[in-house]
């Protein structure tokens, strides 16, 4: 990726989150997955988006640009968008993609500066069972024996393969893919460990009450080729449908024949939905 003018934040633990800005027109704020960063993930995306908005790609604590420090907790890395977007100084877009589209939404909730958001396919907690709770473990910890290894390409490969991506999709990413990932894989581990250990009787990001407390429009895009009984499908109910149900203003739009890695695979397809949404929004540039 090109070099662009660097934004640089400050969390509210002092972590220093950072991320390259490119582009011109009102401000988005991109957020990538847990084992993405803002330096690489949205680079098929980013010259659909360019031309119509200053894209601010951000990374998460212990990724990319932004510091590194020992807590990686939802909290954090809710307030490192959070603590991003509000140094910005107008109001917003915010797109996000898996995790990050789950940090999105806990950032909309925190802070005035978001006039629309657009998370595309977060992991919802509230709609999946013990028995995928387990097989998501079981897969981490197969994580953490490559990474102890020192094998972190196969340890991201395990992770996208066996819950995330569909046969085609498979099928379909380089094997640069995956090492731009390997380098995030220790602290996505550490993110994993902490989901682990949450107590269940917390309320997540996507709990109804939290999610009814976001009045902005929200893009709900999803793909219609997203893995059954996954972190993003649980049988007949969609997350995408748990984002709608609970928040103001939803705009659910399936995105046809695309799965959950769509922002990398079909990027066109998911600036076709940003695009129009994010302008009828109006902020000014």
């Amino acid at each position: 990726m090109s070099e662009q003018r660097i934004h640089r934040a400050v969390s509210d633990d002092g972590t220093e989150i950072a991320g390259r800005v490119h582009g011109q027109g009102p401000p988005l704020v991109l957020v990538p997955g847990s084992m993405g960063d803002g330096e690489t993930i949205w680079e098929p995306l980013l010259p659909l988006l360019t031309d119509r908005f200053t894209c601010f790609a951000m990374s998460t604590r212990g990724r990319g640009l932004s510091g590194r420090p020992t807590d990686f907790s939802t909290d954090r890395l809710v307030e490192d968008v959070t603590s991003f977007i509000d140094s910005i100084g107008d109001p917003v877009y915010l797109a996000g993609w898996s995790q990050g589209a789950l940090l999105s939404l806990g950032a909309t909730q925190q802070t005035d500066a978001v006039a629309a958001v657009a998370p595309f396919e977060p992991p919802v907690l509230e709609t999946v069972d013990d028995e995928f709770m387990d097989r998501l473990m079981r897969t981490v910890s197969r994580q953490g024996e490559l990474v102890a290894e020192r094998r972190l390409v196969e340890a991201a490969r395990i992770f996208i393969d066996e819950l995330v991506t569909n046969d085609d999709e498979r099928e379909a990413l380089p094997d640069r893919f995956y090492e731009v990932l390997a380098p995030n894989v220790p602290v996505h581990l550490q993110e994993m460990q902490e989901l682990a250990s949450r107590d269940p009787a917390a309320p997540s990001t996507t709990d109804p009450a939290r999610l009814a407390t976001i009045t902005v429009p929200v893009l709900v895009p999803y793909g219609t080729r997203a893995v059954p009984r996954s972190l993003f499908i649980d049988g007949a109910h969609h997350v995408a449908e748990h984002v709608a149900e609970h928040v103001a203003e939803p705009h659910l739009r399936p995105i046809e024949g695309v799965g959950h890695m769509a922002p990398y695979l079909a990027p066109r397809a998911v600036a076709d939905e940003f695009i129009p949404f994010f302008a009828g929004a109006q902020v000014s540039a």
